[in-house]
């Protein structure tokens, strides 16, 4: 073979680029390292178990990894405190997402001009302190940023107005001065300033007249439309000139000053019925489109995201403001044969006052109480996929004729060109999340009973096999935070049939809470959902029923045939008050807790084919609920059992995401 001309010229040239290799090795990730130098400042009481043998990739909060490189960090509500390190953080230069939301933290924000990935940066109800970091306005690909709930003071940047991807901004509930920046990025969806400290006028710019007073509110300084304040910045300042008369020119002066007077009076005139006229126009208008328009909820707390968890969604009250393009105000639909004689119409409802429930992937949930007292939940999907309007009728009619003493009735529908409204019965007595993990106030969650644990699985199973029995339906979202106790404490399946309408590119699906409810052949979002799949979230709802747990991660994948000892184990460490089992009903206990765990391990199987179908599941239950209140002395409603566990709950916990 010849030898190139350039290698016989420069035979020292090989040898050059070996020792290159040689000297530069290849570039190794820090991540594992920058983690550990951020626990270390943020978490000195060690809640967070971080390090030992298993990669980092799986470490608590570590939601994704891609490469090698952490991608998504999420670690919220477990108390970290001290402050942010600024440089270990900026080691992480992989992330898109960082969440800290709901913890303890202090101090300023660290400038975090390294992460220029990242996309989502959920700071709230912390205790931050200091100016918000102009260094943000940099990370050019940032859609979200969330950072109300803290002690920052200082201007809002100007340089925000640059972030071209601009989504998500909520600053509320801080200590901000200064004016509101013109934001008109044409991305920007929501967005909250409000309860602050901001002055001046609100800027009327195309992006910032989508939002309602509720966005504004609790400025006192703060003036503009939006919040029917109107800006007085005092008497004029122009200069006065002296007009008294010389001695040559007196006379021609003082007449000249009476025509000055009189044409500025009889002009002054003319433009004030000129500005009535204007403002009685614009009045009427105002009040025509208001009418033509009015559909989504004013108080929308996007800063409880989702991508957050189930527990505690709940936000501000307020009034309904809703768009609904140019299409005139609609109507409202109702659906079963007898909710025609519903006591509301939609003027009722656009009068409702308004507070969130939750948020999810679908849109956002309401309660709305009408002037009359009558109380219904509104599901807002404004982030939903919009198919076509006859499209979406002939499926919301199908759901809309489902009636079952397990699932939670959809009463009524709205739909405009922009719009689509879904009303449901309102139910007072919470969600099963609430019933499992108690309010964030409680202290936490225990494992129910066995008796609990039976019959909250009988009634979903049966309200989950009558979804089936329709050719084509799943429920699809199916998560503790998706039951709704009715008035005997029965569980009632809600927000079912809507996986037509997802938005997978949404901010909500990308990291919502319920990934790991879902089977395995549908994580990815483009997979159709399956009965199969409902079947598998359903064996992890019993799980979670029986361990007190979350599923904040892949179980199968993480214990594999060990379940059954980590839900024993998870059992041992504590049950209700009262409830935990005496040695001579061991033996019996024992029984109850291999019935559930076989039926929740065939739900869970990786293999679709070999789950069991939803009447398998139902009359397995059956047979162990009816063995179990046999082998029992006492009954579903028995002292320190399932009726103390719903008597103790608070009553207005709701939550429908």
């Amino acid at each position: 073979m010849a030898i190139p001309l350039w290698l016989k010229c420069n035979p020292s040239l090989p040898l050059f680029f070996l020792s290159l290799f040689v000297t530069f090795p290849h570039v190794k990730s820090g991540d594992a390292e920058a983690l550990l130098a951020l626990k270390a400042v943020i978490d000195p009481f060690s809640f967070l178990q971080w390090g030992g043998g298993t990669g980092f990739c799986k470490w608590e909060g570590v939601k994704e990894c891609m490469n090698g490189r952490v991608i998504k960090l999420v670690v919220e509500r477990v108390n970290l405190t001290g402050t942010l390190d600024g440089k270990s953080l900026n080691q992480l230069d992989q992330l898109r997402v960082l969440s800290f939301k709901e913890n303890s933290l202090s101090g300023s924000i660290p400038q975090l001009s390294g992460l220029r990935n990242l996309k989502s940066l959920y700071l709230n109800d912390n205790k931050f302190s200091g100016v918000i970091p102009a260094s943000l306005s940099v990370m050019h690909r940032l859609k979200v940023v969330v950072l109300s709930g803290n002690r920052l003071s200082g201007h809002i940047p100007q340089s925000f107005v640059a972030l071209s991807r601009l989504y998500v901004l909520y600053l509320q509930d801080n200590q901000l001065t200064g004016d509101i920046p013109p934001f008109n990025q044409t991305s920007l969806r929501f967005f909250n300033v409000s309860n602050n400290l901001l002055s001046g006028e609100i800027p009327v710019t195309n992006s910032l007249v989508r939002f309602n007073g509720s966005s504004f509110s609790g400025n006192i300084d703060l003036c503009g439309d939006k919040i029917q304040k109107p800006c007085n910045f005092g008497p004029s300042t122009s200069p006065s000139y002296s007009i008294l008369p010389t001695e040559k020119s007196g006379n021609h002066k003082r007449k000249k000053k009476l025509i000055i007077i009189i044409v500025s009076c009889v002009g002054g005139f003319v433009l004030g019925i000129f500005a009535i006229l204007l403002i009685t126009c614009l009045k009427k208008r105002s009040k025509k489109e208001e009418t033509k328009s009015k559909v989504v909820a004013r108080g929308v707390d996007e800063g409880t995201t989702s991508a957050g968890r189930d527990g505690d969604n709940r936000g501000k009250q307020g009034g309904f403001s809703w768009d609904q393009g140019g299409e005139g105000p609609g109507s409202l639909v109702f659906l079963g044969p007898g909710d025609q004689q519903m006591s509301y119409s939609l003027e009722d409802l656009l009068k409702a006052s308004a507070e969130t429930l939750g948020r999810g992937s679908t849109g956002s949930t309401y309660k709305a109480v009408m002037e009359s007292g009558f109380i219904v939940t509104v599901k807002r999907l404004k982030d939903a996929r919009y198919p076509r309007m006859e499209e979406f009728r002939r499926h919301i009619e199908i759901l809309g004729r489902l009636r079952h003493p397990n699932l939670v009735p959809l009463r009524a529908y709205f739909q405009a060109r922009e719009e689509r409204l879904l009303v449901y019965d309102y139910y007072p007595n919470g969600s099963l999340f609430t019933l499992i993990h108690g309010s964030r106030a409680s202290g936490g969650s225990k494992p129910l009973h066995w008796t609990s644990c039976l019959k909250i699985a009988e009634d979903l199973a049966t309200g989950l096999l009558y979804i089936h029995q329709n050719p084509g339906l799943t429920h699809g979202n199916l998560k503790s935070s998706n039951v709704l106790l009715g008035s005997d404490f029965e569980s009632c399946l809600t927000d079912y049939g809507l996986t037509p309408f997802r938005n997978i590119d949404s901010v909500e699906e990308s990291s919502a809470s319920s990934h790991f409810y879902r089977a395995p052949e549908c994580r990815d979002m483009r997979r159709p959902l399956t009965q199969q799949a409902d079947i598998y979230s359903f064996g992890i709802l019993l799980l979670e029923l029986l361990t007190g747990k979350t599923p904040s991660q892949d179980l199968v994948e993480e214990y594999g045939s060990d379940i059954p000892k980590w839900v024993r184990s998870v059992r041992g460490e504590g049950t209700e008050s009262g409830d935990e089992p005496t040695s001579s009903s061991n033996e019996a206990s024992e029984e109850k807790l291999s019935a559930l765990l076989n039926i929740a391990m065939a739900c869970i199987s990786v293999a679709p084919e070999n789950r069991p179908v939803t009447g398998e599941v139902l009359r397995m239950i059956r047979e162990a609920r009816a063995k179990a209140q046999v082998s029992s002395n006492s009954s579903d409603h028995s002292p320190g059992r399932w009726s103390d566990t719903v008597q103790s709950l608070p009553r207005e916990e709701h939550l429908s995401i």
